[in-house]
């Protein structure tokens, strides 16, 4: 085991401190296989950054080819010399050690860049630009605290080239928000300690179900671990931060559902900072259903779903390192017969402009040609992307006929305006599939995942294979049957 910190360990901790304990301590026999999306993001970051690299249109020292510790060396020659870019460098000093991929000079000193096939940013809407990803930020801080350590640095303002083509600034000094003070820096130095205190078996960490765990190759494990547990973290929405403030109190699952609320409520707040009474009776009701053998869904108030002679189940597939939104499918059922299911998919046959324009004016023509139709969806996702390919390709719609479409009284938002607000079920989490399948749907593919629908285009996309094709359209064609499934039970429940 080496007690050497590099970025990617502090990428790791931002996403699950118990990841880096594991990658240092864990039995790799119990590892899930990497899977073919993780291996095509690696493929595709390294891939694009040859890309751009290729493409800089100044002069730069390209040190791809030199390794290890002959590598640190030609960087600081670089350096000395007053290389104006260095690409593909490696620099350390104490227990820091960084491969940033760039490192531009600027002024007497070198500011450090990383090339990533995702957004700079993240949490980009339509009123806001989004804000630093905080796994890139330790990442760019470690190589300016290496930077700065050995009298090279240029200030703390280290950069991303994000897949936009776009130069991101990361201002690691500045406040992160109005309500949340702390900058980068603290973040990272705040991360930087714990990493060390886990190197040395100092600190104890314990995993926590979250999103991020779907494409770990530590998932079972964890998943085994927090089910035998009892974790907290098994209710929806709870999350590590949460739990790790209400632990003491209520260790588990069960001791959450049995436990006297009132004693942990005071006045207009609870015992457990940040969590409101209202989320915490919400919280108990999720753990007593999860404990509760035979337990089944409720719902919380009334619900009332549209009742028309057409409807449409809508569903997308999009490959966000390309930007490109490949696949529109849609089931159409009438009368609520089952018997009259269709689906109808619109997919762009290649992963081009043209192509995905062409689909997604098919796909707007067959919704006009519906209506009057009631739509379902599931979260904010398939709304999103159209509203960005109307401004993409202008001449398909207009603003106001895709506001139209996704008017509330005809198009219903299942996650967002009817499962997260009306319904209790007795499940980890809420994502289509797990709700289809307690209710009893099968997918047809062995591995069905929207990351999985992406590895199988790019395979398509390259070798033509027919088969894959037709994997991607079943793919789609069940997702979009799920939500027939979960708006009959929804029904039903009602």
């Amino acid at each position: 085991m080496s007690d050497v910190i590099t970025a990617s360990m502090l990428y790791n901790f931002v996403q699950c401190p118990h990841r880096v304990t594991l990658d240092l301590f864990g039995d790799y026999a119990d590892c899930d296989p990497i899977s073919p999306f993780v291996q095509l993001l690696w493929d595709r970051g390294h891939a694009f950054e040859l890309e751009v690299v290729e493409r800089l249109s100044v002069p730069f020292t390209n040190l791809s080819q030199v390794k290890g510790a002959e590598k640190e060396v030609a960087t600081r020659e670089a350096m000395a010399r007053g290389d104006n870019l260095i690409y593909s460098g490696r620099i350390s000093v104490d227990d820091l050690v960084g491969e940033p991929d760039l490192l531009r000079r600027l002024g007497s000193g070198y500011v450090a860049g990383d090339i990533k096939s995702g957004a700079g940013l993240e949490g980009a809407s339509e009123d806001s630009d989004g804000k630093p990803k905080k796994h890139y930020a330790v990442q760019l801080a470690l190589y300016t605290d290496i930077l700065e350590r050995l009298g090279l640095s240029a200030g703390q303002t280290p950069f991303i080239w994000d897949v936009h083509g776009e130069e991101v600034t990361y201002y690691l000094d500045m406040p992160q928000g109005v309500r949340n003070t702390t900058t980068l820096w603290e973040t990272y130095q705040d991360s930087l300690a714990n990493v060390r205190l886990i190197i040395s078996n100092s600190e104890y960490t314990r995993p926590a179900l979250a999103g991020d765990c779907k494409l770990c190759h530590w998932r079972t494990v964890c998943v085994q671990q927090l089910v035998q547990d009892s974790d907290l973290t098994c209710i929806p929405e709870l999350g590590r931060a949460r739990r790790d403030v209400m632990v003491a109190i209520v260790p588990t699952l069960t001791h959450l559902a049995q436990a006297d609320i009132t004693t942990l409520i005071q006045g207009k707040k609870t015992v457990f900072p940040g969590i409101g009474v209202e989320t915490l009776r919400k919280f108990q009701d999720r753990a007593k259903l999860l404990v509760q053998p035979g337990a089944r869904p409720y719902a919380k108030q009334p619900i009332t779903l549209p009742v028309a002679q057409l409807e449409l189940f809508f569903d997308i597939e999009t490959d966000p390192m390309r930007n490109i939104c490949y696949l529109h499918g849609f089931l159409e059922r009438r009368r609520a017969d089952n018997t009259t299911e269709r689906f109808v998919p619109f997919l762009a046959e290649t992963p081009t402009p043209e192509e995905e324009e062409r689909a997604f004016a098919e796909a707007w023509q067959y919704v006009k040609s519906c209506q009057p139709c009631t739509i379902y969806y599931y979260s904010k996702y398939e709304r999103t992307w159209w509203r960005a390919l109307r401004e993409k390709y202008p001449i398909v719609s207009s603003e106001n006929e895709i506001e139209a479409m996704f008017n509330p009284t005809v198009a219903i938002d299942l996650y967002y305006d009817v499962v997260r607000p009306c319904l209790e079920w007795p499940t980890r989490d809420h994502s289509i599939k797990t709700l289809a399948s307690y209710l009893g749907f099968h997918w047809r593919d062995t591995d069905p995942s929207g990351a999985a629908s992406i590895e199988w285009y790019h395979c398509w996309v390259k070798s033509g294979d027919q088969s894959i094709r037709q994997r991607i359209l079943d793919y789609n064609e069940d997702d979009c049957v799920a939500m027939r499934v979960l708006v009959d039970a929804i029904r039903e429940i009602a």
